[in-house]
């Protein structure tokens, strides 16, 4: 798209917004024109003017995305699909003309894993009700791009779009309170009902695409590696808002947004396969697995009659009839679906999988392809819960609870949390089998909310999804007692792999270190943490990797914007060596946001910027506030935010890569400065840094009151 069609659509906007502010505000038309408004206007004209300055602001920014997505298409049309960059099809045929073999970039392709995480901070102070109406505007340039109009309907598009323009400017653009969880879910869910339950499925087709176009000889099954995860209703850190049954109703509202999705999918597959078995050859197994299914609904006759010959439908009808049973459950929010209903999503895939091999034995493989595949790809992303909830706390709660806990079982007062003794007792009390669960005498009420959380995760992984709960987040991390204490937590509520409570945990839990002192020590962690025993037996049971969150927001208050980059750096660079010689690969969870001191940056350059060998495939990081709504608030931009840090996690060379030191040569240039002080100008910035954190708490707790 040329510098004029930018021009031209930024001109058609700043028309219709200026038609719309000649209409409804005709006294600061000049100020949207450039002009000084009159420096006798009262403070809500001023106010209005200001407003009306953002407001075609956030219009230019959806003209510049608009022309963004038209030069990526053109783009592809005069280079090519695989030179466009941030493509897999780019990404790959690189990597296949680098030399590349097939089973290496198999290997790196069964590695991947991508998770975003959306967090619970309210920063986007945008109404979704505004977001939506971006979202009109947009549609409106895109129709408005087709040359296929008459003057007549170009003038009606027109005039729709000037509409929605002036319903903007009447409608009030921000929150006047601030929201509740139950709204933040919302909101977050918002996002996924308009554009990622289409998107995302559409990464592993994209993939598979590209690896068979760039090794054409190779069968390739790309399992799903791109799942979104959430922190809304999951984190109590600094959140007293946020309660087990806050917890309990945000994984069911999940939970109910997917299977409504899922339902709406398989009324759309009942409306489109109409094949009849007069007109296409029947496979045996499909006809057996029908068969099992009508007799399991036990309203067969009905079934059969309503779609007679139309093996397809009556199966997807089944299949609907046990869907509606597990919505059912779910809207009741009860945690155990009816005995004809869908138990885990794993079931719906199999019967998704039966229907999609069914049609290709009838020479149906491109319905199967077309109608098919994206459901079942859908359901392996999102499962039954939609997102991933992390869940995080800290670690003052947690120790808390474990002291509670102690005194229940010790008499007098529990040891310091960074004593010896305090982390022998917990070691002693992980390897002490539990007792028969009639025998145990019941949490003291000072640990009952805590205890009470890693029983709701229990029931809601055994109950509603085994991936409905994701990780347990342990902010404040100092000590390795810090995360034991969690594990023993996590086994009191049954969340191990034997009843024992000695062999494993099945609870993922992931240290969170976020000042710099913590970053600098989080190697020493680390390794102490791996040579438990019953650590390095659950992380092999949860799939060899290790993984550690970094936190970039808080490390940036501790130290500054260059210590915490540089002491991010280091964590990174000597934890990925400690995986190498430990045997045990360290995976990293970025906590960044959107501003540069929250770490934000182009997703690309921010990945391709971490040290060397720290990524190999495995990302998770933290979407906040005004980035989300940014990113995925209309097709196209949501198609590139989650295409880009999937892409940017594949290694252009893979062997290389693992071979490579993990001490990149950019960074020994500045050893000699790791010795200087890390605080910018000394004890001043603590001292700013601390009063700023203690008023910030201050307000907040005479809001809440």
């Amino acid at each position: 798209m040329s510098d004029e069609d930018l021009a031209r659509t930024a001109g058609l906007l700043h028309d219709c917004f200026r038609d719309v502010i000649r209409t409804h505000q005709p006294e600061i038309e000049r100020a949207l024109a450039g002009e000084r408004l009159d420096p006798q206007a009262p403070p809500e004209l001023v106010a209005r003017a200001i407003q009306a300055q953002g407001m075609w602001f956030q219009l230019l920014s959806l003209a510049e995305q608009n022309a963004a997505m038209r030069q990526r298409r053109q783009s592809e049309v005069s280079r090519g699909y695989d030179q466009l960059r941030g493509t897999f099809a780019q990404v790959v045929s690189a990597a296949a003309r680098g030399g590349v073999a097939a089973d290496e970039m198999r290997a790196v392709v069964a590695n991947l894993r991508v998770r975003p995480v959306i967090t619970a901070h309210p920063t986007e102070a945008k109404r979704v009700t505004v977001l939506e109406k971006h979202r009109r505007i947009y549609r409106r340039l895109v129709d408005l791009e087709a040359p296929r109009w008459t003057p007549r309907e170009r003038g009606a598009l027109v005039e729709n779009l000037r509409t929605e323009i002036e319903l903007l400017w009447l409608t009030g653009e921000l929150r006047l309170e601030k929201p509740t969880v139950e709204q933040e879910l919302a909101w977050g869910l918002y996002f996924v009902h308009e554009n990622l339950f289409e998107v995302v499925p559409e990464l592993v087709d994209k993939l598979e695409r590209a690896l068979r176009q760039a090794y054409p000889t190779e069968r390739w099954q790309v399992a799903p590696f791109f799942q979104f995860g959430s922190w809304i209703g999951g984190d109590r850190d600094g959140n007293p808002f946020v309660t087990n049954d806050v917890t309990r109703r945000a994984l069911f509202e999940n939970r109910i947004a997917s299977l409504r999705r899922y339902r709406q999918r398989l009324a759309d597959l009942l409306r489109a396969l109409s094949v009849t078995e007069r007109a296409a050859p029947i496979a045996p197994e499909f006809r057996e697995a029908l068969a099992r299914e009508l007799a399991a609904s036990g309203d067969a006759e009905r079934i059969q009659q309503r779609n007679r010959g139309e093996v397809y439908r009556q199966f997807v009808t089944c299949m609907l009839r046990k869907l509606d049973a597990t919505l059912t459950s779910a809207e009741r929010r009860e945690t155990a679906p009816e005995t004809a209903a869908y138990r885990t999503a794993d079931e719906l895939i199999a019967d998704l999988r039966t229907l999609e091999d069914g049609l290709v034995a009838a020479r149906g493989e491109r319905a199967a392809d077309l109608l098919v595949r994206p459901v079942r790809r859908e359901v392996e992303a999102f499962r039954f819960s939609t997102f991933r909830l992390d869940v995080r706390d800290n670690s003052p709660r947690v120790n808390g609870a474990l002291a509670a806990l102690w005194r229940a079982r010790n008499s007098g007062d529990p040891p310091s949390p960074a004593s010896p003794e305090w982390r022998t007792w917990l070691q002693n009390e992980l390897a002490r089998p539990l007792r028969p669960p009639a025998d145990r005498p019941a949490p003291p009420p000072e640990a009952l909310e805590t205890i009470g959380l890693f029983r709701l995760i229990h029931e809601v992984r055994e109950c509603l999804d085994r991936e409905a709960v994701g990780t347990f987040i342990l902010s404040m991390t100092h000590d390795v007692a810090d995360i034991l204490g969690v594990y023993l937590l996590a086994k009191e509520a049954g969340l191990f792999a034997d009843a024992a409570g000695v062999e494993s945990c099945t609870l993922p839990i992931v240290p969170l270190f976020e000042s710099i002192d913590d970053l600098r020590r989080a190697p020493e962690i680390v390794r102490d943490l791996l040579q438990v025993p019953l650590v390095r037996r659950t992380v092999r049971a949860q799939g060899g990797v290790f993984e550690v969150m970094i936190g970039y927001s808080d490390s940036n208050k501790d130290g500054g914007f260059l210590a915490s980059n540089w002491e991010l750096a280091k964590a990174q660079l000597r934890l990925t060596r400690l995986g190498r010689e430990c045997g045990v690969p360290i995976a990293f969870f970025h906590g960044r946001g959107g501003s540069v001191s929250r770490g934000g940056a182009p997703t690309g350059r921010a990945i391709a910027a971490q040290p060397a060998g720290s990524i190999q495939g495995r990302l998770r990081l933290t979407e906040q506030g005004e980035v989300v709504s940014l990113r995925t608030a209309a097709p196209p931009p949501t198609r590139r935010s989650c295409s880009r840090p999937a892409c940017s996690s594949i290694p252009s060379n893979p062997s290389a890569s693992r071979r490579s030191s993990p001490q990149p040569s950019s960074t020994r240039r500045w050893r000699p400065c790791r010795a200087r002080p890390t605080r910018p100008t000394g004890g001043w910035w603590s001292t700013l840094v601390s009063w700023t954190t203690s008023r910030r708490r201050a307000l907040s707790r005479k809001s809440r009151s």
